[in-house]
């Protein structure tokens, strides 16, 4: 048995001024205790301490598939996609089982909360289960996965096990960050475990500072990006699949190794097409409302829109955002698409 790698990197405690402007505006349960990672100062919930090492050495499987994003950037559509290319277009099983089972997010810990949900539903059998079952480490759920196994998460390349990409296929999906900052206001304005308290301007702000979770946002990417000629490493743009879905869903196959039809990859498409797939219930996560941890009016999976950002940013955002896409787009060749 290989022996377990060291986690190479320093783990500490966001800097004192700048955790308490991010409790401004960030008061859920697990927003209390913030941490920083490694010289990039990745910035994650305290309980990725405890699984740091663990993750670090997760033993891969060659027929893994990783889909690796910043919050907010297609994960979920694209975890659709890659899990029905997977298992052979079996539409039926993918109704049966809600996506989140079908394919895990690696290190999503939820103790804090859980234990206060607890005292919300006690008594209530059904709803314990379900809780406990969010209690369990990433890694531990992962590694109970019948293989192929297609594995969600938001975490760094920098900070995943080191033989990737070597060992296994990812496909990482990167996305305009103005669009990544409007939907990922909304979502942490809806989940309990964020809470997000204020308006957009004051999310932008703490956005751009690189004070909200798995940020930098930019770092996050570039790792990727100087990944992206490696036979294992697919980069895909949000905006190539909101733009044209079925090349976009083509090219996915073919780097799979996956040979379907032109008629079932067009049925994949309708299956996935966006109206369609916001309302699939099996990627709405209806029960974490129920569990009360999504606000009941919340929506998971919101309006897929390329551009969207232009109804949220005023003239001086724009243009900040602007410079501050031109500052650390200096010194690569990566660039967004553009939209109209």
């Amino acid at each position: 048995m290989q022996q377990p790698k060291s986690f190479p990197f320093d783990i500490r405690d966001v800097e004192e001024q700048d955790n308490e402007e991010m409790l401004k505006y960030f008061s859920g349960i697990k927003a209390k205790h913030n941490i920083q990672v490694g010289p990039k100062k990745y910035l994650l919930f305290s309980d990725y301490k405890n699984e740091a090492e663990n993750i670090y050495n997760l033993p891969l499987r060659p027929d893994d598939i990783f889909i690796v994003t910043y919050p907010r950037s297609g994960t979920t559509w694209t975890q659709a996609i890659v899990w029905l290319l997977t298992y052979g277009l079996d539409f039926t099983a993918a109704n049966k089982t809600p996506l989140e089972e079908r394919s895990i997010f690696f290190m999503l810990m939820h103790k804090d909360l859980i234990d206060e949900l607890r005292k919300v539903h006690a008594g209530n059998e059904e709803k314990l289960k379900a809780l406990e079952l969010l209690r369990v480490p990433g890694t531990v759920q992962v590694a109970a996965m019948p293989s192929p196994r297609v594995i969600k998460t938001h975490l760094p390349m920098s900070l995943m096990p080191p033989s990737l990409p070597d060992s296994c296929k990812v496909v990482y999906v990167a996305r305009d960050p103005r669009d990544v900052a409007v939907s990922y206001y909304h979502l942490t304005s809806e989940f309990q475990t964020f809470k997000f308290k204020g308006g957009f301007k004051s999310f932008w702000s703490l956005f751009v500072k690189d004070l909200v979770y798995w940020s930098p946002f930019f770092d996050h990417l570039k790792e990727a990006w100087e990944m992206r000629h490696h036979p294992n490493m697919m980069f895909l743009f949000y905006e190539e699949l909101s733009q044209n879905l079925s090349a976009t869903v083509k090219r996915i196959a073919d780097y799979l190794g996956k040979e379907y039809t032109a008629k079932q990859l067009d049925e994949l498409c309708t299956y996935i097409k966006f109206d369609n797939f916001k309302n699939n219930p099996s990627v709405s996560i209806d029960n974490w409302k129920e569990l009360g941890i999504m606000a009941s009016k919340g929506e998971f999976v919101r309006k897929g829109k390329s551009g969207g950002w232009r109804d949220y940013f005023d003239a001086d955002m724009s243009k900040e955002a602007e410079e501050w896409i031109a500052k650390n787009l200096q010194n690569t060749d990566l660039r967004f698409p553009t939209v109209s």
